[in-house]
């Protein structure tokens, strides 16, 4: 039987691009979508999974959910990714609207249908924590949560210490960590450098000749911008998609570890850190009582700090063609 995926999106060019990774692989069955809040408001989100759906010849209900943070005002990334998330090339709206029942009631009652599933979120953790709120109990019944969140032990792309997802909210972040969710942490070092879709990486993808091919760089055309001025570094960063080829396939992680790991949530220099326990100190006299709350969990979460790049691009790489 094909592992059942449920994702969770704030759908802009690097969701879209892991969305038809996700619907057009043979290997797992999508068997809904969730959207929130993050790098468009929610309404924008959805509007995009659903086109990025039909892209791809799918018919996955999608499910509109937050709108908001927990307890902040949403913050978009359009400055990164356009106005509609997907490089203002004005795709045409999709055909299909999404489902009526909301994303916090279609995440618990997808997940206690279908124990086992594996959990994928993209953007902020907003719909995970709700739905923990409301049923805790879900947690146990996630065979994997991988996570594209975080910036482990390195520089932000937000801030100079916080990634966009966990910083938009960092509350939602803090209590998905501390659920007991299996957590898989695929932090945003992990598309850079030679993780990035170089020049020549680019011209190949478009020989496919597929709209999906041509689409995946085209709605990245702005976020190709943003990305040379954010770091200097020529190419196209693609954090979603990266994230979705280790949970379609774990073995292209060379280099992982398991830690306690939380989340900043008060500090206005840090806020949305994600404070990785790399050392295995948090324990100790002078950190327990801050710890205390992930601790008390006893969960470890992994982190992934290396990938094959050229198995991740190949992964990539087939899904277009």
């Amino acid at each position: 039987m094909k592992p059942l995926f449920l994702i969770d999106t704030d759908t802009a060019s690097d969701d879209a691009v892991a969305l038809i990774m996700a619907l057009r692989s043979p290997a797992v069955r999508v068997i809904a979508i969730t959207t929130v809040a993050g790098n468009v408001a929610v309404q924008q989100a959805t509007r995009n999974a659903l086109y990025t759906a039909e892209l791809c010849g799918s018919d996955v209900p999608v499910f509109m959910g937050a709108q908001e943070p927990l307890n902040r005002p949403h913050l978009s990334a359009h400055w990164f990714h356009g106005r509609d998330g997907l490089g203002d090339h004005g795709y045409p709206p999709p055909k299909k609207s999404h489902e009526k029942l909301p994303a916090l009631e279609a995440i618990i009652s997808t997940i206690e249908c279908h124990p086992g599933l594996v959990l994928v979120t993209l953007g902020p953790l907003t719909n995970i924590a709700l739905a923990l709120q409301l049923n805790p109990d879900i947690s146990s019944k996630v065979s994997r949560c991988v996570v594209m969140g975080g910036a482990p032990c390195c520089e932000g792309n937000v801030t100079p210490a916080a990634e966009y997802n966990i910083w938009c909210d960092p509350e939602a972040a803090g209590i998905v960590l501390r659920s007991g969710l299996p957590i898989e942490l695929v932090g945003w070092h992990l598309c850079r450098g030679d993780a990035a879709l170089n020049p020549d990486d680019i011209k190949h993808v478009l020989s496919f000749g597929t709209p999906q091919a041509r689409f995946a760089i085209e709605c990245n055309s702005r976020a190709q911008e943003a990305y040379l001025e954010q770091t200097g570094e020529h190419g196209i960063s693609l954090p979603d998609p990266v994230a979705m080829s280790i949970a379609l396939d774990p073995t292209i992680v060379t280099k992982q570890s398991e830690h306690f790991v939380d989340v900043e949530t008060s500090s206005e220099l840090t806020l949305g850190m994600t404070v990785v326990d790399r050392l295995n100190v948090a324990g100790n006299d002078r950190n327990r009582a801050v710890w205390m709350p992930v601790l008390n969990r006893g969960i470890k979460a992994k982190v992934y700090w290396t990938i094959d790049n050229s198995r991740w691009k190949q992964a990539f790489y087939s899904a277009l063609r």
